[in-house]
């Protein structure tokens, strides 16, 4: 059936789909009120810095303190010190005894088990600077704590917003007092492009979502670099079709039909930082340069996620089962660190990185000294490694039978970690 004909037969159905689409993927980016150090206010989608635009993308930065460790009592805390020194990472120890002459050891108490703090920006309800480097940042949920931005680029980086009035305005964050993130309107007048979506083919596999290419482009309106045999080029992603490498350089197809090989830029060739795909199932996925074969782009076919889908923040509760067949239920605290469950989990198979929202996470069960088995809640099942999460990294696990007095865990006690 030609389209003209589906149009004259079905107008009100094909202008509903239209505009459920439109809905649906405008709901999806950043939004919010932007106030400066002088009292000036934007409001409208954001971008943080050249990167993150939707409410999926992640917020990084490092936590101040683990006030867990608080509820070690001392001789949890000589078994922890003694587990770390047993197993801990022998080879970086002696990269670290090369490079600084002669031996780099360890000593007890060293410690301080400080994490990296990550989050979907959708579960933040504000962010207030407290200093070039610190952020007060409260969830949606009311929670409230300090986080600071030591080696982590979402903390100082500029903020980009359309505000619904003048437009573009891009504001250095030492101009910015608070930022304020609330509801999408259902139609924006004025965003930064529509969303990449489409499917990542690797050597392990395949991965559908959304797109986030060498870390960095992610809306139609993004340009692509690279050089051809005539000169360069600069492609903007709504009209490529398809990427492919090959060696050290990549094919481009055109929507049109149009090819042409491009090389020359980390967009094209192994300088590239990786491409990550967003979906419900796994939350993010990370492929390395190395693992990537070819991203074919489609129109989007998973709704994105609106602001209003990161309300429900929960405690994470479960059951723990040791090696010798104990079992412990309650609230969880895991690997001394995360305790809710947008939280993330994070591990390898392979060189493809898992960067998984703990609310989608049914059973870790742990394999060997470096992997863990997953399930997902999803019913996917993966093989983890090369990460304090998933290996005899991890710090161990609380679990709060009662209000008080929690029962700690070493990692090689554990024999499977069941989430409710």
């Amino acid at each position: 059936m030609k389209i003209q004909n589906l149009i004259q037969v079905t107008p009100v159905v094909l202008f509903l789909f239209a505009g459920h689409g439109l809905v649906a993927q405008d709901q999806g980016f950043l939004y919010g009120k932007v106030t400066t150090i002088d009292g000036d206010s934007y409001e409208g989608p954001l971008r943080w810095g050249k990167e993150e635009a939707y409410w999926t993308d992640m917020f990084n930065a490092s936590k101040d303190e683990n006030e867990n460790i608080d509820y070690l009592s001392r001789e949890d805390m000589r078994a922890l010190e003694r587990y770390y020194y047993e197993n801990r990472d022998r080879d970086w120890e002696d990269r670290l005894g090369r490079w600084f002459g002669g031996s780099w050891g360890y000593r007890y108490g060293d410690r301080d088990y400080v994490h990296q703090f990550s989050c979907q920006f959708g579960e933040i309800k504000s962010l207030r600077l407290s200093g070039r480097s610190w952020v007060d940042v409260e969830l949606q949920n009311g929670d409230k704590f300090e986080v600071k931005g030591d080696g982590y680029n979402d903390v100082g980086t500029d903020v980009k917003i359309q505000d619904k009035e003048i437009g573009e305005v891009k504001l250095k964050w030492s101009r910015i007092d608070k930022v304020e993130f609330m509801d999408t309107p259902n139609k924006l007048d004025r965003k930064f492009g529509e969303p990449l979506y489409g499917t990542v083919e690797t050597y392990g596999g395949s991965f559908t979502g959304y797109i986030q290419w060498d870390h960095d482009e992610r809306v139609d309106t993004d340009k692509l670099d690279g050089d051809t045999s005539d000169g360069d080029v600069s492609i903007e992603f709504g009209k490529i079709g398809s990427i492919e490498r090959t060696g050290s350089r990549s094919l481009i197809v055109l929507k049109s039909g149009r090819e042409m090989e491009l090389r020359g830029s980390n967009d094209v060739n192994p300088e590239n930082r990786g491409v990550i795909v967003t979906n419900d199932t796994y939350g993010r996925v990370d492929i390395p340069w190395r693992e990537f074969k070819k991203v074919t782009f489609t129109k989007g076919g998973e709704k994105m996620k609106a602001y209003k889908d990161f309300r429900s923040q929960k405690e994470l509760t479960g059951i723990v089962k040791t090696q010798d067949g104990t079992t412990y239920s309650g609230r969880i605290i895991y690997d001394l660190d995360e305790a809710y469950d947008y939280e993330v989990l994070q591990g390898k198979d392979d060189d493809i990185e898992y960067i998984i929202p703990f609310r989608n996470v049914k059973r870790i069960t742990p394999r060997n000294y470096d992997s863990s088995k997953v399930e997902l809640r999803s019913g996917d099942l993966l093989t983890l490694g090369d990460a304090q999460d998933v290996s005899d990294r991890n710090t161990g696990i609380l679990v709060f039978q009662g209000k008080e007095n929690p029962k700690y865990l070493l990692w090689d006690d554990i024999d499977e970690v069941t989430f409710n």
